[in-house]
């Protein structure tokens, strides 16, 4: 018997904001920058890149380019991004 497979894509899972939160959540504990950069990437895709673009101030073309598995967005580019998605990072102590 034959399985059919298709290739997983996470966007397809983040359709609430609960479930969009978990995720940056998760991908923060790995540590990885690039990581980080490529799961806003993945949710700004599943909340609609052209729109995410406008309302972060950026062209859609900038904002695939920053979070793209090469881009190395600022801060400021990660913010207005965070804001547009209804996402907010937060700091507290390690350990």
């Amino acid at each position: 018997m034959n399985v059919e497979t298709r290739p997983w894509d996470t966007s397809e899972h983040l359709d609430t904001p609960e479930a969009i939160a978990a995720y940056l959540e998760a991908v923060l504990e790995e540590r990885d920058p690039s990581l980080f950069t490529h799961a806003l990437g993945q949710v700004a895709r599943a909340r609609g890149m052209s729109q995410i673009a406008a309302d972060a101030g950026l062209s859609r073309e900038a904002l695939y380019r920053a979070l793209s598995r090469d881009g190395d967005p600022r801060l400021s580019t990660l913010s207005a991004v965070m804001k547009a998605l209804g996402v907010r990072l937060t700091v507290e102590p390690a350990g």
